[in-house]
């Protein structure tokens, strides 16, 4: 499978999706929103999985304007609480027999310390461990063929950080950091995703991770909130220079979950200057997300702080 040439890919470049069954965390705003409604307008039947379900509803709603016939579907899951994500699993089972893509798109971004009901830092929680979750409480409802994706969003941000320590992860023992916690978390997401790839089946489905780049998104704007006036009022300013719409930052992870010359592993972004604007493209994520040892750490502490393991291992 050869990657593709295209340099404009765009929402017309995604498939014919008639049949399909998607699930998107974080559906109702921003890129996760985006990536429903392009997938809606290919034919996709879309599970929006959501923390807010009447917020769910009205984002159905407006999908569903901008698209006739769209079929959708609201979940409320919040993934910051193994709990619902247990229960959230259990209704997907029980409605669906197969997802052909599961985006993990949902986060949170540069939040006060917090922990969540099991305990976990808040961030490292919502961002990597609920996903990790899901996906293996749903990985063999997703065919074991190579259009079959899970997607997983990452960040720029990702670079953010220093290293992850894996003996301190609630931040117990250091002065917690809000940008370095969610450098880490967004590092997490791209080590679940390469060390995934590598134990899936080789006739698919596929683990790629994406990132929007300098998206204008409620995530950017709520971060901006814990800022002081002054760095507010100059992001202000830049931010045209900076971010992109939603809807252009939605197109690496509609690649990656679409594109047929996509291969397992892979990292796509936007192709402009350092990765903030662009069309989609594959790019290279840190150093420290391909070491193999820390990811097979990684993956091991994920099993036993969530108690989820995966079909076959």
């Amino acid at each position: 499978m050869t990657q593709s040439t295209t340099t404009r890919w765009t929402a017309q470049d995604i498939p014919d999706q008639q049949g399909r069954t998607a699930l998107v965390t974080g559906a109702n705003t921003g890129i996760g929103f985006e990536t429903a409604k392009a997938l809606a307008s290919r034919g996709a039947t879309v599970v929006l999985a959501v923390r807010d379900a009447d917020r769910g509803k009205r984002a159905a709603e407006e999908i569903g304007a901008a698209v006739p016939g769209a079929d959708l579907h609201v979940q409320r899951l919040d993934l910051s609480s193994l709990a619902s994500v247990r229960s959230a699993a259990e209704d997907v089972r029980n409605t669906w027999s197969r997802l052909d893509l599961l985006i993990n798109n949902a986060g949170v971004m540069y939040t006060p310390y917090s922990r969540t009901p099991d305990g976990f830092e808040l961030q490292f929680a919502t961002n990597h461990l609920g996903h990790f979750a899901l996906t293996g409480l749903l990985l063999d409802l997703v065919p074991a063929t190579a259009d079959s994706r899970i997607v997983t969003v990452s960040s720029a941000g990702h670079r953010m950080g220093g290293p992850m320590d894996l003996d301190d992860l609630d931040w117990s023992r250091r002065p917690y950091n809000r940008t370095a916690a969610y450098g880490h978390s967004k590092l997490a997401n791209l080590m679940f995703t390469y060390e995934l790839q590598r134990r899936l089946p080789a006739a698919g489905p596929l683990a790629l991770a994406a990132h929007p780049g300098g998206a204008d998104t409620g995530g950017s704007k709520s971060a901006m909130a814990h800022s002081s006036a002054l760095t507010r009022a100059a992001f202000a300013m830049i931010r045209p220079l900076l971010l992109q719409s939603p809807a252009m930052g939605a197109l690496p992870v509609l690649r990656a979950a679409t594109d047929p010359a996509a291969q397992g592993g892979q990292y796509y972004g936007p192709r402009g200057f350092q990765q903030s604007k662009g069309h989609p493209t594959v790019v290279r994520s840190s150093a420290a997300s391909y070491d193999l040892a820390t990811q097979r750490r990684l993956w091991a502490l994920s099993e036993e702080l969530t108690g989820v393991t995966f079909p076959g291992n």
